[in-house]
């Protein structure tokens, strides 16, 4: 199990990575709306990597960053991911308070899984940005994913 969660933290990056290369490439209106929209899922899962290695939060969960800082706050998210498969068993539970306080348990493989989903959603959100700007939206499914790495 744990190599399917490195698997699907590979697609993520290389997915996030896509979208930043296209970006860097874009201007206008689009770029903003969307580079809000990825910077949110770079912060939201560098908090979420937190969890398990423990840090001051380094940003907040809808804090803004330059196009150009995009692709090493991704490749760091990365790493730490990689760590946390490395270091923690899936069915280890992690407590935490969210950015409102509110406490949870999770076990370390709902919370895995959640950054995978939380970033396809928003990159979906990305996708409809581009679509309705007359922009082609990068193909970020899975299964492309896996079309190209086979």
């Amino acid at each position: 199990m744990k190599s399917f969660f490195k698997e699907l933290f590979q697609y993520n990056t290389q997915a996030n990575q896509e979208l930043i290369e296209v970006l860097s490439k874009t201007s206008g209106d689009t770029i903003k709306q969307s580079t809000k929209l990825l910077s949110h899922i770079l912060n939201a899962h560098q908090r979420w990597n937190d969890k398990f290695l423990p840090q001051a939060a380094l940003f907040s969960p809808w804090e803004m960053h330059q196009v150009q800082t995009l692709a090493e706050i991704d490749k760091k998210n990365m790493e730490q991911s990689m760590r946390i498969l490395e270091e923690v068993a899936l069915d280890q539970p992690v407590s935490y308070t969210t950015s409102n306080g509110q406490a949870f348990h999770n076990s370390a493989r709902d919370i895995l899984f959640h950054i995978i989903h939380h970033s396809n959603y928003h990159r979906a959100q990305i996708a409809t940005e581009f679509r309705q700007n007359g922009l082609e939206p990068v193909m970020s499914d899975y299964i492309f994913y896996k079309m190209r790495t086979q």
